[in-house]
C-alpha cells in the first residue's frame, strides 16, 4: 500500500509506538506492567491542593458533663419556732357539800394554774346582798330561794364575760342531784354546756370535821352537814367525775383536779 511521501506510518499493530517527548506513559495497557519514564524526562506534576491546619481527633463521648468546682453548700437555716395559740378557757362547776373545801380547794386551784382563771365563789356573790339578806340558817323560804337564784344566774353571768375574754374559772356551790333543773342543768343554761361538773366528797367524818371549823353563817348544824352529805351521794352513778379528798390536802386536791379536768377535755376532743 503506498503513502503520499512525508505522511508518517503507523507502525504495525501491536508493535511499540516511541514515546513523545516530555511524555512517558505510567503504565502499559490493560493489564500490563508500568513503563518507567524514559531518562531526562519527569511525568507532569498534579493539581497541588492547598495545606490545610491540622484537625484534632473528636472528644471520646463518655456520658458526662462537666461539672463547676464544688463550693461547701451551706446547711439551712432553722425555721423560727412557730407560736402555739394558748389553751381555750374552761369553766369548771365545783360541787360538794358543805365542808368538803370546795371554795378552798378552788382558790387555790385558781391560784397556781398556768393560764389566767377566775374564783367565782357563790356563797360571795350571794352575800353582796347587805340589807334584806335572806340567811337560810334563819329557815329557808322563797326570799332565800330567789336570792339564791339570783346568785347563780350572777355567777352564770360573770363566767361567761370571763370566758369571752379568754380567762378560765371556777365556780363553787352546793349541787344536788335530785333536783336537777335548778341545780346541774340550771348551772349549764347559766354558763353553757361546755360546763366542766366536778364533784368533791369526802367522807362524813371529814365534813363533819371541817364544818366545825367554821364561824358565822356558813357554820351548820351537824345534823343539816349529815342531810347534805347524804344527797350528795346521788352524785354516784352519775358519770361525773367525783375526788374523794378526805385523805389529801388542799394542794393534793387541787392536783387531782387538775389531772380530771384534763381527762375531761382530751376526751371531749
Amino acid at each position: 500500500m503506498q503513502h503520499a511521501a512525508g505522511v508518517p506510518q503507523s507502525p504495525p499493530h501491536g508493535a511499540p509506538q516511541p514515546a513523545a517527548a516530555g511524555w512517558a506513559p505510567s503504565a502499559a495497557g490493560p493489564g500490563g506492567p508500568p513503563v518507567p519514564p524514559a531518562p531526562g524526562t519527569y511525568p507532569a506534576p498534579g493539581p497541588q491542593l492547598p495545606p490545610q491546619a491540622a484537625v484534632p481527633p473528636p472528644p471520646a463521648v463518655t456520658g458526662h458533663f462537666p461539672m463547676p468546682p464544688g463550693a461547701p453548700v451551706p446547711a439551712p437555716a432553722p425555721a423560727p419556732p412557730q407560736p402555739t395559740a394558748p389553751p381555750a378557757p374552761v369553766a369548771v362547776l365545783l360541787i360538794g357539800p358543805a365542808g368538803a373545801g370546795k371554795t378552798t380547794v378552788a382558790r387555790h386551784w385558781a391560784d397556781h394554774r398556768g393560764v389566767p382563771t377566775a374564783h367565782i365563789s357563790l356563797d360571795d356573790v350571794r352575800e353582796w346582798v347587805r340589807s334584806g339578806f335572806a340567811d337560810p340558817q334563819s329557815g329557808w323560804n322563797d326570799h332565800s330561794e330567789a336570792q339564791y337564784r339570783l346568785a347563780r344566774r350572777t355567777c352564770g353571768f360573770s363566767a361567761r364575760n370571763f370566758l369571752a375574754n379568754g380567762i378560765s374559772c371556777i365556780i363553787d356551790d352546793a349541787v344536788f342531784p335530785d333536783r336537777p333543773v335548778v341545780g346541774l342543768g340550771g348551772w349549764k343554761r347559766h354558763v353553757g354546756p361546755g360546763l366542766l361538773p366536778v364533784v368533791l366528797l369526802p367522807g362524813l367524818e371529814i365534813v363533819l370535821a371541817r364544818n366545825a371549823e367554821r364561824s358565822g353563817n356558813r357554820r351548820l348544824t351537824d345534823e343539816e352537814v349529815a342531810r347534805i352529805h347524804g344527797r350528795m351521794a346521788g352524785w354516784y352513778g352519775s358519770g361525773l367525775p367525783i375526788i374523794d379528798n378526805s385523805h389529801l390536802d388542799v394542794s393534793a386536791t387541787a392536783q387531782a383536779l387538775d389531772q380530771v379536768v384534763a381527762r375531761t377535755l382530751a376526751g371531749a376532743r
